[in-house]
């Protein structure tokens, strides 16, 4: 596993370059096919390379993951692939190529593997703008949705998380000198310090909703009224509710300043992952990893998405955060603890066996 791992991540895979995406697929390609007997449907939706693995006539078990990263290319000079005292570390690895090794070796090991599907996406890092529809479509249906993205914190599987809105909230007002005739201008950027505080003031913390204004663009040159200005909003809710009332809020923003005018564009790009999605493919998650002797699981709610919130959205029984133990994801100290790589590997063939076995009886 270690070897494979190694693999994956010596092909640098960020998300933005088309080219290095659809080799990192080919890469995992002929790792999936070297374990798995089979080669699978390379699936370019936009430019980007996806691919997937599909077993039998019915599917009823979806394992997800993404072979893109956050890192770009030339990061392995900086952040080289390295195992010392049973830490594993290396670009990409806890986020999430370990996780993809983890799965291909579960289905390895697996007696059959009639009604499992393995679907491989390459944009995640970018909020899968090209692969949601793929996703739902191959988890419709199924009984389960096992995404291998990496653990929380000591382990902990991911049974919540929240959606994610993302909007761009456009100032348009007038130009003029700044020192000739100020007054003659419209200040797009006194006009969007005021839409920002507004904005940041749509969160509700005892909800759990998170508004955070992002960047930040105003004006031309310094002696200019800015006519212009913009900025990004990410939003973090616990529900569909308040995803819906920011929704309402930020597209009902008004101008505090005459002859200014507000353009909101974006929405809705991931709805949550609630508990009561994860639920029962947690207790059955403890169940199986007591019978194998692993220790106790625990569960976590984060505010990172995944595409597991699809998987969830639409209905499937999700369980997320199957993948690598380890810590640092898009960070310098990203890693992957060795020792957990064989346990969770074994907890994931268990889930497959025991969801169809229960599909069959």
């Amino acid at each position: 596993m270690i070897e494979d791992i190694e693999t994956l991540v010596r092909c640098e895979s960020p998300s933005a370059d088309l080219v290095a995406v659809a080799r990192s697929a080919e890469t995992v390609a002929e790792l999936g096919t070297r374990l798995l007997g089979v080669a699978p449907a390379f699936i370019v939706l936009d430019g980007r390379t996806h691919l997937r693995w599909r077993f039998g006539e019915v599917p009823r078990v979806l394992v997800l993951g993404h072979h893109d990263t956050v890192w770009p290319i030339g990061s392995l000079a900086t952040h080289p692939f390295d195992v010392q005292d049973g830490v594993l570390r290396g670009p990409g690895c806890f986020d999430m190529k370990a996780g993809l090794v983890m799965a291909f070796h579960a289905l390895a090991a697996l007696d059959d593997l009639d009604g499992v599907t393995l679907l491989v996406t390459g944009d995640e890092e970018l909020g899968s703008p090209s692969s949601r529809q793929l996703i739902e479509d191959e988890a419709r249906g199924c009984r389960a949705a096992f995404v291998l993205e990496a653990s929380a914190d000591g382990g902990a599987l991911k049974t919540e998380r929240k959606g994610v809105s993302r909007y761009d909230v456009r100032v348009l007002g007038r130009a003029a000198h700044a020192g000739l005739e100020p007054e003659r201008g419209v200040s797009a950027t006194i006009e969007v310090a005021h839409q920002v505080l507004a904005v940041a003031a749509m969160g509700d913390p005892a909800a759990g909703t998170t508004v955070t204004p992002t960047r930040l663009d105003a004006g031309t040159t310094t002696n200019t009224v800015a006519a212009r200005a913009e900025f990004a909003v990410d939003v973090r809710v616990r529900n569909v509710a308040e995803q819906e009332r920011v929704d309402r809020d930020i597209r009902a923003l008004q101008p505090v300043l005459p002859e200014a005018r507000i353009e909101v564009t974006g929405g809705g790009n991931r709805p949550p992952l609630q508990a009561r999605a994860s639920a029962e493919l947690f207790a059955r998650a403890q169940r199986l990893a007591e019978g194998l002797g692993l220790k106790p699981l625990t569960s976590a709610a984060v505010g990172g998405a995944s595409d597991g919130n699809f998987t969830a959205g639409i209905g499937t029984p999700t369980l997320d955060g199957l993948g690598a133990v380890g810590g640092g994801a898009h960070a310098d100290s990203e890693h992957v603890i060795v020792a957990e790589l064989p346990g969770r590997t074994a907890l994931l063939r268990a889930l497959m066996t025991d969801v169809r076995r229960d599909e069959q009886s």
